[in-house]
C-alpha cells in the first residue's frame, strides 16, 4: 500500500528481458531498503531483488509490461516516480494506493497558470468510470486531485502547484505521452457494492435504526 507521495525521482533501464534496474542515488530510503521491500515505480508496485548505494532491481511479469508504461520508459531510459510501501504509523498524505495500474492514459494539454500547472489527460472507459471532480487518482504514482472532468470522465484536468511538480516527473511530461493511471480504491469498492445484488435486503435506514447504532 502507499499513498501517492512521491518520495524520489530515478532512472528506469533495461536490466535483462525481465528485469528493470532503477538508479537513484538521491533517495532517502535506500539506506533502509531490504530484499522483499515493495516500491512503486512510476505507480506500479514492484518487489526488491537486489539493491545497492546505487539503487535497485526488480523483476516484471508479461502481464506487468502490456497494461503499464514501464516497457517503453525501460527502452527510453526514462526517469520514473519512486515511492515505498507505506508503513504503520506513517502519515497519509496523499490517497490509499495500491500500486495497481488500471489503464494507460495520454497527456491531452498542459498548460501553465500563474505558477502552477494544468495538465488534462484522457482515460479508458473502464477507468474513466470512477473519475469524479475533486476525487483522487494516481498519475505515474502521484496522489492527484482531478480538478475537473467531463461527463463520462474519459477527459480530465488536474492542478498542479509548484512543489508536485518540481519534485516528480510531471515536469518530464510532453503532449502524447502516455501514464499509469489507477482509480480511487474506494470508488472502485463502492461500484462493485452497488452492483451487486444483496444477499438479503439491505436494512431500512429510520430514526430507530440510526438511534440502534449510535448515530442518532
Amino acid at each position: 500500500m502507499f499513498t501517492g507521495i512521491i518520495q524520489a525521482i530515478g532512472m528506469l533501464q533495461q536490466y535483462s528481458e525481465s528485469q528493470l534496474v532503477i538508479t537513484a542515488t538521491d533517495a532517502p530510503f535506500l539506506g533502509d531498503m531490504a530484499i522483499g521491500d515493495s516500491i512503486a515505480v512510476d505507480g506500479v508496485c514492484l518487489t526488491v531483488e537486489a539493491f545497492d548505494a546505487t539503487g535497485f532491481r526488480v523483476s516484471v511479469s508479461p502481464e506487468t509490461l502490456q497494461r503499464t508504461t514501464l516497457a517503453a520508459k525501460a527502452a527510453a531510459g526514462a526517469m520514473v516516480n519512486l515511492e515505498p510501501a507505506l508503513r504503520v504509523g506513517d502519515k497519509v498524505g496523499g490517497h490509499f494506493v495500491t500500486g495497481h495500474v488500471d489503464g494507460v492514459g495520454t497527456v491531452l494539454a498542459i498548460a501553465p497558470t500563474g505558477s502552477s500547472w494544468e495538465f488534462t489527460f484522457s482515460a479508458p472507459e473502464f477507468v474513466a468510470a470512477y473519475i469524479i471532480p475533486k476525487g483522487s487518482i494516481a498519475i505515474n504514482g502521484i496522489s492527484l486531485t482531478v480538478a475537473h472532468c467531463n461527463e463520462k470522465g474519459d477527459e480530465f484536468s488536474i492542478a498542479v502547484i509548484p512543489h508536485t511538480y518540481a519534485e516528480t516527473t510531471l515536469q518530464f511530461l510532453r503532449l502524447g505521452d502516455e501514464v499509469n493511471l489507477e482509480a480511487d480504491l474506494l470508488g472502485k469498492y463502492t461500484h462493485k457494492f452497488l452492483r451487486l445484488p444483496f444477499a438479503s435486503p439491505p436494512p431500512e435506514i429510520d430514526l430507530a435504526f440510526l438511534q440502534a447504532h449510535g448515530y442518532a
